[in-house]
């Protein structure tokens, strides 16, 4: 009876059978030269392997638990879940489980003090992570933060935690520049804008107590800040930083005072380190990196010129070209990296879509150099080809565009695709 049991194994195997079906079927293990994409261009030394080809469009931000574990929260419900957790269960650095769960779709996703916490876009909710256990009880799901205002610009949640337990919310200005009638030629702004009561800024609330709302628990951190999906607090400096998103479509709605070549590069993508009470300008202002100050914006009396009241408003620590959209923010404290990466901010911009008729830019991800708590040299870009194409007429015509940041606990740097849901793995072998 033994020679049978043994001809039917050496078929199954022949023919490439499994006896275990779907997506939680542990794959045979994989040299990691096979799982390294070489269409990511990086420093010498690095390599960006392949986690996961495709979880489904839209991933947005990414966690990963300390055993490996990945976790990704999903912009719209997949197969009617919205987070997608991927397990490693072989070592060949490619996820053989995929699971979903959750009934929430939205952007933040993160790890504190052992829950995952996750964020649609009116709140924020947290999940008990246990030992050993990929995919958590959705019994023991609860609200942290809630009663945030629905809308349908800029509504994405993303948020970060300090070290004395506080956690920071990005709410976004549910406008371009909170004018009287909105995305108009023309158009005047609100003055004063009413949606900064409980729009554009960052409100702080405590990480551990449930079933707080923004009105009531929320402490509003700082202000002026059109949508700031990109956030990470830095334990160096002890501090809240965030790459804002710049308004759109000077050129459509004012011709006369802005080029194509102006309203492509302008306003800057804005770098900030937030201290509590900061205003930095929005709907206001908007910042020209090439002559580094605060702009008036036309809705409010500008000429492109004009300071006026944002001479006040807070001015960022660098500016990027416009509209290249900053969709994380993760300051490295690894030890896997070189040195010159210890302390310093990436920066994950998920590309332009309003830079017509020029090419649109982006789809890349940055590193910044941090000596003493500042930025001590030039942005620089880290990981491209992300597109896969120079040219990009559309955001469609990108292959995939850089959406979530992670540090894993060896030091590695994970990165998410919001087209189709890929997961690379940037590893520094020298």
């Amino acid at each position: 009876m033994l020679l049978p049991t043994i001809f039917v194994a050496l078929l199954l195997l022949s023919c490439g059978g499994n006896t275990n079906s779907g997506t939680n079927s542990p794959s045979p293990p994989t040299s990691e030269n096979s799982l390294a994409d070489k269409s990511i261009k990086l420093p010498e030394g690095f390599t960006a392997l392949v986690v996961a080809d495709s979880i489904g469009r839209w991933a947005r931000h990414i966690a990963v638990r300390e055993n490996g574990d990945v976790y990704v929260q999903m912009r719209v419900l997949k197969d009617n879940h919205g987070i997608t957790a991927l397990r490693d269960t072989n070592g060949d650095e490619k996820a053989d489980i995929i699971k979903r769960f959750g009934s929430n779709a939205g952007t933040g996703m993160a790890i504190h003090n052992g829950y995952l916490y996750c964020s649609s876009d009116v709140a924020v909710f947290r999940y008990p992570l246990k030992k050993g256990q990929l995919v958590p009880n959705e019994n023991e799901r609860e609200l942290v933060a809630g009663g945030f205002p629905e809308q349908n610009q800029h509504a994405a949640k993303s948020f970060t935690f300090d070290g004395n337990n506080y956690m920071y919310v990005n709410v976004g200005g549910p406008s371009n520049a909170c004018m009287e009638q909105t995305r108009t030629l023309g158009s005047k702004g609100m003055d004063p804008c009413p949606q900064l009561k409980f729009h554009a800024g960052i409100w702080r609330f405590d990480a551990n107590k449930a079933n707080q709302f923004q009105s009531k628990d929320g402490h509003r951190y700082a202000s002026g800040l059109r949508n700031c999906v990109a956030i990470d607090w830095n334990f160096k400096t002890n501090s809240l930083f965030v790459v804002q998103h710049g308004r759109d479509q000077l050129k459509q709605f004012w011709p006369a005072l802005y080029s194509n070549q102006e309203s492509a590069e302008l306003p800057s993508e804005e770098f900030f380190e937030l201290k509590d009470g900061d205003f930095c300008g929005w709907p206001y202002c908007y910042f020209n990196r090439m002559e580094n100050k605060k702009i008036l914006n036309p809705e409010y009396g500008g000429d492109a010129k004009k300071q006026g009241r944002c001479s006040d408003a807070k001015v960022p620590l660098m500016g990027f070209p416009g509209h290249l959209a900053p969709n994380d923010l993760l300051f490295y404290t690894g030890d896997q990296f070189p040195q010159k990466y210890k302390n310093g901010a990436f920066i994950a911009f998920h590309g332009s879509w309003n830079r017509a008729p020029l090419e649109q830019k982006g789809y890349f991800v940055v590193f910044i150099p941090f000596k003493g708590g500042r930025p001590f040299s030039d942005w620089e870009v880290f990981a491209k080809g992300f597109a896969g194409s120079e040219s990009i007429k559309s955001p469609t015509d990108a292959k995939h565009r850089p959406m979530g940041l992670a540090q894993g606990s060896d030091g590695s740097l994970y990165v998410t695709d919001s087209v189709k849901g890929k997961i690379w793995k940037i590893v520094y072998r020298g």
